[in-house]
């Protein structure tokens, strides 16, 4: 069992990531996948009238402001056209994908947070948010994703999540995937997006770093991740600590990149 996340970025190649994905059918090699859709977002969200917005944790994860007008779009985003773009290419490609979202079956569920500590980017001050709709994925339907698997079903899956309380949360994707991992007891969770790796000195991809031990994650995420990475490593370390054998971080970009990941070729957590 192999569990994929692709990113939302801009640059992220959805084609050659579904080619790949294609490609592992036909071997009978089962996966999962877990996307993004953040730049979609950004755009519509423009276009609506509600641009997004971010805040910084004071542990330093930088993370989308999430009220309920924002949560409506991140659906039509996410669990609209981003997933059924995603579904509709496997399906040219001969994969009976179905999509879902973490709200589906109750499938990504975890408690809503009562309140986020945030930094004021203007002035440094730490800040309390008690109005967002956010949340971490703590328990995943392992039994919906088994019944559509042994059926010849490969999951296409989105945030958002279901709290506690049956709200729409905003989870982060790439730990939400590392959750999906654990509770599937995968071999190997690919983590793809438009870099090539964890760089020493982003953004020259000649620096990416080959490999990094599980002790050695938050001492990387200090010195090194940028952006997104950082978080990145943060579900790496998670995944691994909840069984899975082995994190690659991979880049989207170009032909066979899962392969390419689970060949090395990137930034490997062990």
């Amino acid at each position: 069992m192999i569990v994929v996340k692709v990113g939302g970025a801009a640059g992220v190649d959805y084609d050659t990531v579904c080619a790949d994905l294609a490609a592992l059918s036909r071997d009978k090699q089962p996966w999962v996948l877990v996307h993004g859709g953040s730049h979609e977002t950004n755009e519509v969200a423009k276009q609506l009238g509600h641009p997004p917005q971010f805040v910084t944790s004071v542990s330093g994860y930088t993370s989308r402001r999430t009220d309920k007008r924002t949560i409506e779009i991140f659906e039509m985003v996410y669990c609209g056209k981003t997933n059924k773009g995603i579904v509709e290419r496997l399906q040219k490609l001969g994969v009976n994908a179905v999509g879902l979202s973490g709200l589906d079956g109750r499938l990504l569920e975890g408690k809503r947070k009562g309140a986020i500590k945030v930094v004021d980017e203007e002035t440094g001050k730490r800040r309390v948010i008690r109005d967002d709709l956010t949340g971490k994925v703590e328990q995943v339907n392992v039994e919906l994703l088994k019944l559509l698997l042994d059926n010849g079903y490969y999951p296409v899956i989105s945030p958002p999540a279901i709290s506690t309380e049956s709200e729409a949360i905003n989870v982060d994707g790439d730990r939400a995937a590392a959750r999906i991992a654990a509770a599937l007891q995968a071999e190997a969770l690919v983590i793809l997006s438009d870099v090539p790796g964890v760089m020493t000195a982003f953004p020259d991809p000649e620096s990416v770093i080959p490999q990094i031990a599980r002790g050695e994650i938050e001492h990387a995420q200090e010195h090194y991740a940028q952006g997104r990475m950082k978080i990145k490593l943060l579900g790496g370390a998670e995944a691994l600590d909840a069984g899975v054998k082995r994190v690659i971080l991979g880049d989207s970009r170009g032909e066979g990149p899962i392969k390419a990941a689970l060949d090395g070729r990137g930034t490997v957590l062990a």
